[in-house]
This record gives structure tokens, C-alpha cells and sequence, in this order.
């Protein structure tokens, strides 16, 4: 049985939630509730040193960070990546931009910190609605000429990163209309069976 050890609003689980749903991979969910500190406890620590989500156990291994998770997934079932190389890279950069780049800085660990060392001068959100914006309105540059999806006419990594990111734009307030290809894309997303399935209000807790 794959086991999935995630936490219900984590946009690198969520991730990792849709590609297991586009392969077609059944698996059990194990909660780790990030804001009881479960990700702090010995358990967790010994599957994930760095304190985190998600971790998956999958083919007798245990994978953590949702980026080679997926890469993973792709290398061993495919379909999450493009054949070529060009793609690919492309395909990475998008990834990267979201995971690497906007979400780190806006994780539940980070905005808690900036609220409390500024006395609330700060809020969480503020900082988010920053980093989140200027982080997309890129995004939807890096995109070029998009097709249906983020490159071309199947869904893969880079979707699968933005789809998280603009569930928790808009839970701060952030308009994403005003990033047209970005919201075609999204919304086309969010009726594929697959993507609606891992949203996170399906595992709210």
C-alpha cells in the first residue's frame, strides 16, 4: 500500500495528491497536523528530517520533497513530464518558480515568523499577498504562448505546482483574473476528476 504522509492544506502534498491521482495510484493518507506541531514530533522527524510534508512511501522507498516525489513518479510511471528535452526544462522552471521560489517564503513557518519578529506590524497574509502576486504575475510571463495547460495539451509538473499556489492566492485575497492565461489554465484544471479530488477540502480536518 503507497502511504501518503501529508497534511490537508499543504500545497507541496496537495501536489503530490494530484499526480498520484492523474497516474490512476491508489493510496492511504496519514494526517500530520502542521499546526498542532506534529511535523516537529520524533515520528515524523525520522520519516522527514527536515520536519515537513509530504512524505511517500511507495516501491519499498521512502520519498520526501513533492518535486522528486514527482519526478520519481514520472521516471518509474510516466506521463508527468514531457519526452523532450526542451520541454522538460521548461516544464522544470515553471515547477521550480512555485516551489522553490514563492512557496518557501510563504509557508506556514515563515509568515508565523515575520508576524511575530514585527509585533504583527505584518500580518501573514500581507506577506503572502506580496510574495504570492509578484510570484505569479512572473509565472504568467514564464508561460509564453501556453497552450491548454501550462505546456501544451497535457496536464504535468508545472500544473500540478500551480494549481496549489492559486488555491492559496485566493485564500489571501488575490485576484487572479487579472493573469489571463493563468486563470484559463486553472479553471480548466479544476474539472479534471483527477485535480478536484486532491483539493483540500476533501481532507479538511
Amino acid at each position: 500500500m503507497i502511504q501518503l504522509y501529508d497534511y490537508w492544506r499543504s500545497s507541496a502534498a496537495y501536489r503530490v495528491r494530484i499526480a498520484l491521482n492523474l497516474l490512476g495510484l491508489k493510496y492511504q493518507r496519514v494526517a500530520v497536523d502542521l499546526v498542532k506541531g506534529e511535523q516537529r514530533e520524533p515520528a515524523n522527524l525520522a520519516r522527514n528530517p527536515l520536519g515537513l510534508v509530504p512524505t511517500l512511501e511507495i516501491d519499498g522507498l521512502r520519498l520526501t520533497q513533492s518535486l522528486a516525489i514527482i519526478e520519481y513518479l514520472n521516471d518509474t510511471r510516466g506521463g508527468l513530464l514531457p519526452t523532450d528535452a526542451v520541454g522538460r526544462t521548461k516544464v522544470r522552471a515553471l515547477s521550480f518558480a512555485i516551489a522553490m521560489d514563492i512557496a518557501p517564503i510563504c509557508n506556514l513557518s515563515v509568515r508565523s515568523h515575520v508576524a511575530k519578529i514585527t509585533d504583527g506590524a505584518v500580518s501573514a497574509d500581507e506577506w503572502q499577498r506580496h510574495y504570492i502576486g509578484k510570484g505569479l504575475a512572473a509565472f504568467e510571463v514564464m508561460l509564453g504562448q501556453a497552450g491548454t495547460f501550462c505546456h501544451g495539451e497535457q496536464i504535468g509538473m508545472a500544473d500540478i505546482c500551480l494549481v496549489p499556489q492559486v488555491y492559496n492566492a485566493e485564500r489571501v485575497g488575490i485576484d487572479v483574473t487579472s493573469l489571463p492565461q493563468i486563470a484559463r489554465i486553472v479553471a480548466r484544471l479544476r474539472d479534471h476528476p483527477a485535480v478536484s479530488a486532491a483539493h483540500p477540502d476533501h481532507f479538511k480536518t
